[in-house]
């Protein structure tokens, strides 16, 4: 095995050429590398001491051992619309195989024209490709399920935007990139073999064990709605309970995996507002904060349309079929949603009031405009004189229901902090920290980035530093896709 440590496959090849066309990366003239994910790189069986000295490798200036680069096809809703679409700016490198048996996808993002730029350049710059690996990196370790960063490589090309800006390169891990938008292209451009065939590969890299369902009268292609809706409804509880909101939620940045993919115009909350939206494109607010779990839901209606013909030759029978997973997902999604909340306020005993006692907390966030992060992470700090549940005296009241509560339940006060300090995260990618970051990179300072993610690393330990909003939330954060 070569010192690196790459022992690339690429099983997405064998679909037919709908699905993709081969393409090679654009060679970079002068790549260096400014970020390298060293733990990522062991948990794939790369050398990363060896990688560090290959930054052509992310770069698209050589290939590792074994890479069949390819850019893939779909399409996608965009903000309600379908699109036909496909990998622009990105070049599917191949899967590598772990030490451990697992398959992850090496994509390069930002690595040249494809035939599916349409009008784009095909390149990236050096600030959104920085800021995916910031705050993939911290939803990795907040625990929820994310597509990761390898690397980030300057190229050494200045790319055109408003002004020159220095061309970058995002190497991403993922467990694959079949996104919905995938299924609504074959759906709509390919045949009805080429749908059964994305339909059996997606069986086969994620859920093998439908190949022989436990009761065999089940259709597989219904369980593999039922697969991936599920893994949404967990994946978008997630996103609510940290306040993470995506900004660009169209069928083509929805993985079925239920990973997160796609850290354009995302952003995290400060002040708790459910309309909170932060994507410069999205004027009418139809990917706010409040509206994700919809959306989710939407976004399954879409990918049920495309799996309608394998579920049922009756179609009515095939959309009866499908209403009753997306009913499932919305089931998922609020037991997943009350149970994190649940473990945010400490409550390890369940009552019908606690939705009462929830709701109660977020309406007066909302009305005070308190922090979304640091109001539940004071709950854990009972003696903080400077608390929002001591100084504002509907708070106050509200904190003694809270507390009576906890009262109730067999487990101790101090239990109950603990598991709260689990769960309540202390730092998240605060928006001016990363611009922070971001602004300094820009500059060749990559040390305010390092020290960032180091931070995040650990988001349930206090940092002096990191875990204050900004001194003024009032203006809007805006936030790009960097296209």
């Amino acid at each position: 095995m070569p010192t690196e440590g790459w022992n690339l496959e690429h099983t997405y090849t064998k679909l037919p050429q709908t699905f993709y066309c081969r393409q090679m990366p654009t060679a970079s003239p002068k790549p260096r590398m400014v970020m390298l994910n060293q733990g990522l790189a062991k948990t794939l069986g790369l050398n990363a001491d060896k990688l560090k000295n290959t930054p052509e490798l992310f770069a698209g200036t050589e290939l590792p051992p074994g890479a069949n680069p390819i850019a893939q096809a779909y399409a996608g809703y965009q903000f309600g619309h379908l699109s036909k679409l496909g990998d622009g700016r990105a070049i599917l490198l191949g899967e590598q195989i772990t030490p451990d048996g697992c398959r992850f996808d090496i994509q390069l993002k930002g690595s040249g024209k494809t035939p599916y730029s349409r009008s784009g350049d095909g390149q990236a710059v050096l600030s959104p490709m920085l800021r995916e690996y910031i705050i993939s990196e911290a939803m990795s370790a907040l625990g929820i399920p994310t597509t990761r960063s390898l690397a980030v490589t300057l190229t050494g090309k200045h790319v055109i935007r408003e002004k020159a800006l220095q061309g970058a390169v995002l190497t991403r891990v993922a467990s694959s990139h079949i996104r919905m938008g995938t299924f609504d292209y074959i759906s709509v451009f390919g045949t009805e073999e080429e749908r059964k065939q994305l339909a059996d590969y997606s069986i086969w890299r994620h859920f093998p064990w439908l190949e022989n369902p436990e009761n065999g009268e089940e259709n597989k292609y219904l369980l593999l709605l039922r697969e991936v809706a599920r893994p949404q409804a967990s994946l978008i509880a997630k996103w609510q309970l940290v306040g993470f909101i995506h900004g660009v939620m169209n069928t083509d940045n929805m993985a079925i995996s239920g990973e997160t993919i796609d850290y354009g115009p995302c952003a995290f909350m400060d002040a708790y507002d459910p309309n909170t939206v932060f994507s410069s494109i999205d004027t009418a607010g139809r990917y706010a904060y409040q509206n994700q779990p919809g959306i989710g839901a939407w976004n399954l209606c879409r990918f049920a349309e495309a799996l309608l013909p394998l579920l049922d030759e009756n179609q009515d029978k095939a959309i009866e079929l499908a209403q009753r997973e997306i009913e499932i997902y919305w089931e998922a999604f609020n037991e997943n949603w009350l149970s994190g909340m649940r473990v945010k306020l400490g409550i390890t005993h369940a009552e019908p009031e606690d939705v009462g006692l929830i709701t109660g907390l977020l309406d007066l966030m909302e009305q005070h405009e308190l922090d979304y992060t640091n109001t539940f992470r004071a709950l854990s700090v009972p003696d903080n004189q400077t608390s929002p549940f001591i100084e504002i005296p509907a708070l106050a009241q509200w904190h003694e229901k809270w507390k009576a509560k906890l009262e109730r339940q067999p487990q101790s006060f101090s239990d109950s902090m603990d598991i709260m300090k689990q769960n309540n995260p202390a730092i998240i990618p605060r928006n001016h920290r990363v611009e922070e970051a971001l602004t300094a990179a820009e500059q060749g300072d990559f040390s305010v980035a390092d020290k960032l993610l180091q931070a995040l690393s650990k988001p349930y330990e206090e940092t002096k530093g990191y875990s204050s909003p900004p001194e003024s939330t009032a203006c809007k954060y805006r936030t790009f896709c960097g296209t």
